[in-house]
């Protein structure tokens, strides 16, 4: 191995990694504040990927569909709930507004030139499809189970999963696709060029950072969900409601797979069934930070990523064993330093 191999491989090692820890961050995210194991997280990546070059293709994505159809479920629970609560009913007034999105949301992809809208207006269009399936998977599935054992949730997490890509079979059908790179310019560093889809990745993954930061930092909502994920009891003790902090952790969720997808998409062919592998690496960047450290788990995958590009090199047969072998020592270390704790029944 030369320095121009090992800098491609670090340019591909980077790239993956960056994926990866955005959805490290979205996976500890979720399970910090609804103890939910997020593992359908990858799916939100390849919907979001096959939406996106579905639109290019300039036809009407099936998508669309689905989030009407969820959406009529949800307004259906919502009417439903209504009408069970104790005192006099009152129509959810959040119902129209719901119904109206997922409307208009046909309209556009029925009656636009998808293939003609620039990429931006591509990209934005496909985030206004995908991302509201975050909250609506809470509140159909998650939130009538919340106060479930962390057992349960994981299996009905799975099933999740099974479920999604199943209906990306339906929708989006067995064979894989790419999408246009953003541009084809590119950095020179010497011997090597920087792809500039790569330079897109690394950018907006450090902007999505940055404003997680800042969001939980500095907004009210996001100083919310850090309560919730400190003390759960506590924060519902003190007014904040725990079905709208597991709706907002599941849409920052899914917007981040979501994007992800998009960024990847034209580097890879991804698959209905390949959002499995993606978050299962995302996952062994979240373990490394012990489902607790933000940061750890950023490098933790960003670690992954580049252990991922240079197996590809030395050993390209056991690339994915060896990726996810190093979870091994981590769960070991975390086994023999915490304490353990059996639940009460």
């Amino acid at each position: 191995m030369n320095f121009q191999i090992a800098m491609l491989l670090g340019q591909d090692g980077i790239t993956n990694g960056a994926i990866y820890a955005l959805l490290a961050l979205s996976i500890l995210l979720v399970f910090t504040v609804t103890r939910i194991l997020l593992v359908p997280q990858g799916e939100f990546v390849v919907y979001g990927a096959l939406t996106m070059a579905s639109l290019q293709a300039g036809q009407p994505t099936a998508m669309v569909w689905l989030l009407l159809g969820l959406t009529l479920i949800d307004c259906a629970l919502d009417l439903f709930d209504a009408a069970r609560a104790s005192h006099a009913f009152r129509f959810p007034r959040r119902t129209p507004l719901k119904l109206g999105y997922a409307l208009a949301m046909v309209a556009l992809v029925t009656q636009l030139p998808l293939a003609e809208l620039p990429m931006a207006v591509q990209a934005l269009l496909t985030l206004a499809l995908v991302v509201p399936m975050g909250p609506q998977i809470y509140r159909l599935v998650f939130q009538p189970i919340a106060s479930a054992s962390s057992l349960v949730l994981l299996i009905v997490a799975i099933a999740v999963h099974v479920a999604m890509v199943g209906i990306a079979l339906l929708l989006f059908g067995p064979e894989g696709a790419r999408t246009t790179p953003f541009s084809e310019a590119g950095l020179e560093l010497g011997p090597v060029t920087f792809n500039s889809q790569t330079l897109w990745v690394i950018a907006v993954s450090l902007a999505l950072i940055v404003g997680l930061f800042l969001f939980f930092e500095r907004s009210l909502y996001g100083k919310a969900l850090r309560a919730t994920a400190v003390n759960r009891m506590g924060a519902r003790l003190m007014g904040i409601s725990p079905s709208l902090a597991g709706k907002s952790t599941f849409f920052l969720a899914s917007l981040i797979g979501t994007l992800s997808g998009i960024l990847i998409a034209p580097i890879t062919t991804l698959y209905f069934d390949s959002g499995f592998v993606i978050s299962l690496k995302g996952f062994v960047g979240a373990i490394i930070g012990g489902l607790v450290s933000y940061p750890v788990a950023a490098l933790g995958a960003l670690g992954v990523g580049l252990v991922e590009a240079f197996s590809m090199f030395w050993a390209s047969t056991y690339k994915e064993i060896i990726v996810f072998t190093l979870i091994i020592p981590f769960l070991l270390w975390r086994s023999l330093t915490s304490r353990h704790v059996e639940e009460e029944e």
